[in-house]
């Protein structure tokens, strides 16, 4: 059955906001409501347990002890146990690095949450600038911003989020990120609904449970056109 309401859980953002990732929140309540689905964000702190209740859940990025600091949070919580009943996913950058089995942080391995079979390790240079992909979750390019030293190695069965056009993606990869189910990862800030709007209705209709009504925002379609344009 379709929903008419939506909860959209912005998590640890006190932790996982360094880069802007909460504007994705605010995108997708207001690319909700112009359809008539009421969309609320609540926000999480590393402190209290995770709702079991939400619809979309939205990790951002981070520096290292901050990353680690939510890590610890999530994994004493049934977040994974939430998101592998099928709630929507979306994880930017650190977010991504923790939904794995490991990553590294001030040089040492850190468990993940274990949600996607992958691992990260150390990059040999810091991955940094404007990306471009190919993503066969949508038909118009997907653009963005990295800004990372970590990089990502997927398990053999595990698809990526999409082809890398201009960038580095995964750490001097031809694919970025990691799609399974209703789990989303990448490595693109933007924040990146704002900058793919295509995107942000792709997780909506997930969410929602059907394939939404046309909505016509001529400022997002150009902001995103203009991005695609100016990534070379």
């Amino acid at each position: 059955m379709p929903k008419s309401e939506l909860s959209i859980v912005r998590v640890h953002n006190e932790l996982l906001g360094t880069y802007g990732d909460r504007g994705n929140a605010d995108v997708l309540a207001f690319r909700a409501n112009a359809r008539g689905v009421s969309a609320s964000i609540i926000d999480i702190s590393y402190r209290d347990p995770i709702p079991s209740t939400g619809d979309i859940y939205l990790l951002g990025g981070a520096e290292d002890a901050a990353q680690v600091l939510s890590t610890d949070a999530l994994n004493r919580s049934l977040f994974a146990a939430t998101i592998e009943n099928g709630a929507v996913l979306l994880a930017i950058c650190a977010g991504f690095q923790i939904i794995g089995k490991s990553y590294y942080a001030h040089g040492a391995k850190v468990d993940g949450v274990g949600l996607l079979d992958m691992d990260t390790v150390p990059g040999d240079r810091r991955y940094v600038g404007d990306i471009k992909l190919h993503s066969p979750w949508c038909e118009s390019e997907i653009t963005g911003f990295e800004n990372h030293g970590g990089r990502t190695i997927l398990g053999s069965e595990l698809s990526p989020f999409g082809e890398v056009i201009t960038g580095f993606g995964n750490g001097e990869s031809t694919i970025d990120g990691a799609v399974s189910g209703n789990i989303f990862g990448t490595y693109l800030h933007g924040p990146v609904l704002a900058r793919n709007p295509e995107f942000a209705d792709l997780l909506l209709a997930r969410a929602v449970g059907k394939v939404l009504d046309p909505y016509e925002d001529e400022l997002a379609e150009r902001y995103a056109t203009e991005r695609r344009a100016a990534v070379r």
